[in-house]
């Protein structure tokens, strides 16, 4: 769980050091920080239907990390979903089809550092 939580932070602080420069790479790293999330806090709510489903596949999908973002937002609330839509659209628009430039970035920084950092406060309050 706090392999996870320091990965998120990594990929945070590397994604935000990339706006200016390289869009794609910092939507890539900012997705990143926010999967991580995620998976920290999935683990540390021990959401059982889907690390099941992840022990059972061998692998985190969108499946799973979907299931995951719907069962963290009923303990943490909707903004926590409304956040991670954000980060989606960095994966989808900023990375796999290189549509978002900095400003799009800089846009939705903000959501992916909630995300982070709540889930830091939760895990290590």
């Amino acid at each position: 769980m706090k392999s996870h939580l320091d990965l998120a932070l990594r990929y945070l602080r590397e994604g935000r050091g990339l706006m200016e420069k390289d869009p794609i790479q910092a939507s890539e790293k900012l997705y990143k920080a926010a999967e991580e999330a995620v998976k920290g806090l999935s683990i540390h709510f021990n959401l059982l239907d889907v690390l099941s489903s992840v022990e059972r596949r061998g692998r985190w999908t969108v499946t799973e990390l979907e299931k995951a973002v719907l069962r963290i937002s009923e303990r943490l609330g909707g903004w926590f979903g409304e956040a991670w839509d954000r980060a989606w659209a960095l994966h989808v628009w900023g990375l796999h089809e290189g549509r978002f430039d900095a400003e799009d970035v800089r846009a939705r920084v903000d959501y992916v550092e909630r995300m982070v950092e709540g889930a830091r406060r939760v895990v290590a309050p």
